[in-house]
Order: structure tokens, then C-alpha cells, then sequence
């Protein structure tokens, strides 16, 4: 019985052991506490809602455990708070604007023109939602425009379904991604809707907030594919906000990203659109699984879980049978545009490791380090996908001087370089030192707290440092000529970039190549790897995989044949998914 353990306990008598059985009552539950009463304002007073730093001074606001916010009440903000009043359209902001008679003015902003492609895509999600659509699957390339879409769909939405509420979930860094959409929503025009811009890690505070405020209209999941995996809190959080569980009063919701998933089996999101498409019960579709192995698709479940086919025909089928149901009705629930400017080229780098290298690849962990005088030089093996990650960990670190060594080359040609790594210590900080000493600046957009990701991306973006380190994988423009806050633009001297650590997600590499080759600019991408290593069978994977990805949005593949042939890859998909 739950909450309830049997215990046996041992008797002695006469010689003889008997045992009875004893039952262990659960401890009462204690009595939940009462939510906190909201914070109110007296006469002529304002609540505001800070967005303060963790750990950060506040004087005279405070911590508000049910809004989970910091609170200030009066008439005006005193100016040592004034650094935490939140921008327009921010989730603090959101939630100011529900406490207070009366919102905020909102500051003048630049206008934004819409591009064409931006007009009709928007009209191809109105035409989704007035047809009773779920979910609309917004798949353009990196660039195309998809914030701008989604924004001019949304307002048209909300005034369709006649509500005024549109939540906004970017992907971090959340220092660039939320001054990215609220500058969009404002330049493109808000239609005098409430929006809550806010990020994936910052979820659970709108699904708590959903528990007592009514529900959003339209829900934007920028970078939809952040929920393609069920078992997370992130799920969870995303089911409460987008409705996905639930039939009556759901949001619309614009999935919008160029990598759906690596296989069906990661698009659980798309499933409220998959049962409205066959015609049966939503709740049905909670096993995602089991529908698609029930509607045919070549899905299995092995000893670590649910797979795909490896077979390539057997691929093509179940992206064929993935495109009828989203684009084969009318109007359709999903659509792809390619970046006009053409495909993003992406080659390979070999690199090969001098006998000396590949000695100290062999080496163990503790003795590598304490080669490459890294911290915490005592002996350390490791077995399965730690020895896996230290591996190329190895690899990465032994080819930095030929990274550095082509990333000087590519500053002395006149381009700006970014440079994608997956690790910090053996890869992101070495390759900055050794570029510094050299006396080429760099832009630094990783580690926690070390950077300020912003002003480092502006240093690359006006050229002041030719070169950007950075691990994020998404939601950062690093392109030439972009239109930067304030109305300068970035510089216009050609982007390259390098993969120094191939991943072993194709989803993330084709974010990362978006990151310089979109809104009409062309860049190039290498992937560099050491041969006959562990990273050759990651670039391998990783090439395969953005294939799938990208052929699932309808991306063009042709360009990474080159790269297919030199690795070896399996499969290299021929159908897409969605078209425009």
C-alpha cells in the first residue's frame, strides 16, 4: 500500500525464533503551506518587479516566494534599483503588468520592415490556426526569419481567437536571445498584446505562475526541438504551458525550428498536431512510441529504449509518411523555405597526429594531464563514456596549434573566424590564450559568468575582435553586416568557421553553422578532427545526424557529400520533410 513498509521483526521463546509481521505507519503529511498573498500597492504607489542578480544587493525590495521575484512597492523607483528594472516584454515585466492597475509605457523603437518571405510564411501559420490547427511546425533555414514570421502570425492569431496573451520561450543565453525577440516583437510591432518573453530554463516559473493567471493564446517555442525528450523537467514544464496534454482552452502553439529531431521518435511536441491529423484522441498520443509503431513507421523498442531503423529505404519511408501528415492536408501544419542565399557548405579537416601526439593520445588520463600541465594531475582511468569523453578531450587539446595556426591564417586573409568548441579547458581557453599571445584579439562566449555574452559578441560583431570562441549552439548572430541594437551594423568582412570538436548531435551542428550563414550571408563551415580517433567516429555520427536533422525541416544536404565521402557515412537522406 503506498506510503506504508511491512517490517518483520524476530521474537526468541523457548528455544525457538517466530516472526511477526509489524506495520510501519507513514508520518502525516504536513499541511501545505498557504500560498503568499500578493504584494498590493497603497495610493499613488507602483509594484515593480526586478529582475536582481543572483546574490546581487537590492535595498528596500524584496524576495516574493509566490512570484518568485523580487518586489519592490512605491512611487517611484529609488535609483539604487534602477539597474534591475526589467526591459519590455520580459517575463518581470509580464508580471508587473498583472499586478498594477495600469501597464507601463512602453519606450519608442526602431521600425522593422518585414521581408517577403516573412509576410507569407506568417500567412501560412494564420491560415494553420483558422483551420483549427494544434501546432504549426515553423522549419525555415537558419536566417530565412523566423522570429519576424512568428511575431506577424501571432498577433493575427490572437486577434482571430480574440485574446491578447503570447508567451515567447527562446533559448539561452538569455542575455542575448530575450533583447533579441523583445527589440523584434517591439520593431515589428506588438498589436498591443501582452507578450512574457522568456527561456527554457526559466519555464517552471510560468508554469507555476499558469496555476493561478489565465492561459496564453499563442505559445512560440523558438527552437522547439529543446523538447524533443520526454523524461526531462523541461517536458513537463512545456505540456503545462503549451497545452499539449489537454483538449479544451489550448494555446496555439508555433514550433519553430530548422532541426526538428534526429528521428520521429524525438518529436513529442508535434504529437497534438499528429492526433488532430489522424483523427483520434489526444490522449492516445501520449505514448508516442507505441502510435508510430502502430501507424507503421520502423521503430523498435531495443534493451536501452526505443530506436530507428538503421535501413536507409526504411528512413525514407517514415520521413515521406512524417511530410504527408504536416504538409499534406490543406492548408498544411508545417513549412520550410531554403536560405536563399544557398545551402551552408560544410567540408572536412583531417588532421594527422605525429607519432609523439598519438603517444600522448594513447596515454592515460592522470599522465596526460599531467603532460599538458592541466589541474588534478593524479592517476585517473575511466571505462565506457568517460574514457569516451576523455578521449576526445585528448584529441581536441593535441590540435589546438593547428587550429590556432589556421585560424591566424584565416585573420591574415581579411575574414573573421568563428570557432565552435564543445569543452572549455581543454579546448575554449587554450585556443583564446594561444591566439592572445599572438596578438590577435578574441571574443569569449562560454564558461558561466566569465564573459559578458553580449558585449563579447558586439566585440566580434564590429570587427574589434576578428575572432569568437564559443560554445553556445543557437540563438546568437554572428553573421556580417547584421543590424546591431542601436542601428550600426556589424562588419562586412567575410565569416569562416571551424568546427575544432566535432558533437555528436547534428541538431547542434546545424544550429552552429546558422550562427554565420543566414539572412543572405554566405559562410563556410570545416569540421576538424585527428584521424583515426575517436573524433573521426564522432564527425561520422555528427555528419549523418545533420543530415536526418536537416532533411527533416526539408533542408538541402547536397553540400555535405564531401564530407560524407571522407568520413564514410552510412546515410545520406535524398527525401524531405517539409516544403514550402
Amino acid at each position: 500500500m503506498p506510503g506504508r513498509r511491512r517490517r518483520t521483526s524476530t521474537t526468541r521463546a523457548s528455544g525457538t525464533t517466530t516472526r511477526t509481521a509489524t506495520t510501519r505507519r507513514a508520518p502525516a503529511r504536513r499541511a501545505a503551506k498557504p500560498a503568499p498573498d500578493l504584494p498590493t500597492a497603497g495610493p499613488g504607489e507602483r509594484i515593480w518587479v526586478l529582475a536582481v542578480p543572483f546574490r546581487a544587493p537590492a535595498p528596500g525590495a524584496s524576495w516574493h516566494a509566490g512570484l518568485q521575484a523580487t518586489v519592490y512597492v512605491g512611487r517611484s523607483l529609488p535609483p539604487e534599483l534602477a539597474p534591475y528594472d526589467p526591459g519590455p516584454y520580459t517575463l518581470e515585466r509580464f508580471l508587473e503588468d498583472e499586478l498594477n492597475d495600469e501597464p507601463r509605457p512602453l519606450p519608442p523603437a526602431k521600425s522593422l520592415e518585414p521581408r517577403e518571405e516573412q509576410c507569407t510564411g506568417a500567412d501560412a501559420v494564420i491560415a494553420s490556426a483558422a483551420a483549427g490547427h494544434r501546432v504549426f511546425l515553423l522549419g525555415d533555414d537558419p536566417g530565412v526569419g523566423k522570429t519576424g514570421t512568428a511575431i506577424m502570425a501571432a498577433r493575427e492569431v490572437c486577434e482571430m481567437r480574440g485574446g491578447d496573451r503570447v508567451l515567447v520561450v527562446a533559448d539561452r543565453p538569455a542575455a542575448i536571445t530575450i533583447p533579441h525577440w523583445t527589440r523584434s516583437i517591439a520593431g515589428f510591432g506588438d498589436g498591443g498584446l501582452r507578450w512574457c518573453v522568456t527561456t527554457w530554463d526559466r519555464l517552471a516559473k510560468v508554469a507555476a505562475l499558469l496555476k493561478t493567471a489565465p492561459q496564453f493564446d499563442v505559445v512560440i517555442g523558438d527552437e522547439a526541438h529543446m523538447v524533443r525528450h520526454t523524461t526531462t523537467q523541461r517536458w513537463k514544464h512545456w505540456k503545462s504551458v503549451s497545452g499539449a496534454a489537454r483538449v479544451k482552452d489550448a494555446p496555439f502553439v508555433i514550433a519553430a525550428t530548422a532541426t526538428p529531431a534526429h528521428s520521429p521518435l524525438e518529436l513529442p511536441y508535434l504529437a497534438p498536431q499528429f492526433a488532430a491529423r489522424a483523427g483520434e484522441p489526444l490522449r492516445s498520443w501520449a505514448d508516442l512510441p507505441a502510435k508510430l509503431t502502430e501507424h507503421g513507421f520502423h521503430v523498435e523498442r531495443g534493451r536501452y529504449g526505443w530506436a530507428w531503423t538503421e535501413d536507409a529505404g526504411e528512413r525514407r519511408a517514415d520521413l515521406a509518411r512524417l511530410q504527408d501528415w504536416l504538409t499534406g492536408g490543406e492548408p498544411p501544419a508545417a513549412l520550410h523555405r531554403s536560405a536563399p542565399w544557398g545551402p551552408v557548405s560544410v567540408s572536412g579537416t583531417a588532421v594527422a597526429l605525429s607519432p609523439a601526439e598519438r603517444a600522448s593520445y594513447e596515454a592515460e588520463w592522470g599522465e596526460f594531464r599531467a603532460e599538458m600541465q592541466l589541474a588534478r594531475k593524479g592517476r585517473q582511468t575511466a571505462r565506457g563514456r568517460a574514457a569516451l569523453l576523455r578521449f576526445r578531450q585528448k584529441a581536441g587539446l593535441i590540435r589546438v596549434p593547428a587550429t590556432v595556426d589556421w585560424v591566424k591564417a584565416q585573420v591574415e586573409a581579411e575574414r573573421q573566424v568563428a570557432v565552435s568548441v564543445e569543452f572549455v579547458e581543454t579546448a575554449a581557453d587554450p585556443i583564446r590564450e594561444a591566439l592572445l599571445d599572438a596578438g590577435i584579439a578574441v571574443a569569449g562566449i562560454y564558461g558561466r559568468d566569465r564573459f559578458d555574452p553580449e558585449a563579447e559578441r558586439l566585440r566580434f560583431q564590429t570587427g574589434a575582435a576578428p575572432v569568437c570562441v564559443f560554445t553556445v549552439t543557437a540563438s546568437i548572430s554572428l553573421h556580417a553586416g547584421e543590424l546591431l541594437p542601436g542601428g550600426a551594423t556589424a562588419s562586412d568582412l567575410p565569416r569562416v568557421g571551424l568546427f575544432h570538436q566535432p558533437r555528436f548531435s547534428g541538431i547542434q551542428a546545424r544550429q552552429v553553422t546558422g550562427r554565420t550563414h543566414r539572412d543572405g550571408q554566405t559562410s563556410p563551415w570545416r569540421v576538424a578532427f585527428a584521424e583515426d580517433t575517436v573524433e573521426e567516429q564522432v564527425a561520422r555520427v555528427m555528419v549523418e545526424r545533420l543530415a536526418v536533422s536537416g532533411s527533416t525541416a526539408g533542408a538541402d544536404t547536397a553540400s555535405l557529400q564531401e564530407i560524407a565521402e571522407l568520413l564514410d557515412a552510412d546515410w545520406l537522406p535524398g527525401t524531405a520533410l517539409t516544403e514550402a
